[in-house]
């Protein structure tokens, strides 16, 4: 199955493989799925998780419990632009909620959902450690902060 991985992935993984014991390849399954993810229009197949597991000699149950534990890793296709909206305390406490109103009625979405001509995918997330200018979200690897309902609606003027 490690097949499925391209030979820069592998480079990739081989890199991190170095920082490690070689008894503790497990601590190389984080960017390992990352990397596999990326080269993967920002989604992870079962095979691929599996595909990961192989490669790095981990019962496959280890790296599903990755992959499904943290936000950052999907599970299934996703929109060219993910919206991450921080649904921590502090953000609770200004109002994500209502972005993620605005954000479901704006794009005809749901949470978990991405548009009907693929752009946007739109999660709830945990903490995305910007507390102090909540509300907030995380568009692929931007942030945006201090949010506001039409501060939203610029940022997504902006993308194309």
């Amino acid at each position: 199955m490690t097949e499925l991985l391209s030979k820069e992935v592998k480079a990739e993984i081989d890199r991190w493989l170095k920082k490690y014991p070689e008894a503790q390849k497990r601590s190389a399954l984080l960017p390992a799925l990352r990397f596999t993810q990326e080269a993967n229009d920002n989604w992870l197949s079962e095979d691929l998780v599996k595909a990961v597991a192989e490669y790095l000699d981990q019962p496959h149950i280890a790296a599903f419990e990755v992959a499904t534990f943290y936000h950052m890793y999907n599970l299934k296709p996703v929109g060219r632009y993910q919206l991450n909206v921080c649904g921590s305390i502090s953000c609770k406490l200004c109002d994500c909620k209502g972005i993620v109103d605005h954000l479901k009625q704006k794009l005809d979405i749901n949470v978990g959902d991405t548009t009907k001509d693929g752009k946007f995918t739109l999660k709830e997330v945990g903490c995305l450690a910007a507390c102090v200018n909540a509300p907030m979200m995380q568009i692929n690897k931007d942030y945006h902060e201090n949010l506001t309902p039409e501060r939203v609606d610029s940022i997504l003027e902006t993308l194309e």
